[in-house]
């Protein structure tokens, strides 16, 4: 007798320790995962609620790219502070990301039903991946920032555009926030 592949693999996942920069859960979205992964038909297998950070431009992913990360909502002295510490000729940018979600589902049917009800509660970018040995819905918010902040060493904007950067920043995290919320609500 063959065994549930699924349950195999979402066992094993709900096993790994965490991969990600930060090194523990995200709080804003921790409750959501949990819910998730307690449903028999479906596990995440990585999750953001969202986040602003300071990064080096480049086209290879390498962890050695970022400087600064925050889950959190940020201030004006915040961001200048990290601005003034800027050392290096890279091009750095400035990005605001929203939330996103990776949840394997045990059937098509399963991942139609999840798709459905992220669509309802606000989720605008979402897919389904399917593959011969899985099945994962793809949950994106779409407000997002970016754009160069600092090139040579030289801060390319003044004060008051990091003041509307750094609201519209906090404006989009909590909207992200909002809608791993009204998922939540939801029984899965």
């Amino acid at each position: 007798m063959s065994r549930d592949q699924f349950n195999f693999r979402k066992n094993n996942q709900l096993k790994k320790t965490d991969k990600s920069l930060k090194q523990n859960w995200d709080l804003k979205i921790e409750s959501l995962c949990n819910l998730i992964n307690k449903s028999e038909n479906y596990y995440t297998t990585s999750s953001c609620s969202g986040r602003i950070l300071l990064i080096k431009d480049s086209r290879e992913k390498r962890d050695d790219l970022f400087i600064k990360v925050w889950h959190d909502k940020i201030s004006l002295e915040q961001i200048k502070k990290e601005l003034e510490q800027i050392k290096n000729d890279d091009l750095i940018y400035f990005k605001q990301d929203p939330c996103i979600l990776h949840i394997t589902c045990k059937t098509l049917e399963d991942a139609q039903k999840l798709h459905d009800l992220a669509k309802l509660t606000g989720w605008k970018r979402s897919g389904i991946i399917a593959s011969k040995k899985r099945i994962v819905i793809e949950l994106n918010a779409t407000d997002r920032i970016e754009f160069p902040i600092v090139k040579n060493k030289k801060v390319l904007v003044n004060d008051d555009f990091l003041k509307v950067i750094v609201s519209e920043s906090n404006r989009k995290l909590e909207t992200s926030w909002d809608k791993i919320k009204r998922l939540e609500e939801f029984t899965i």
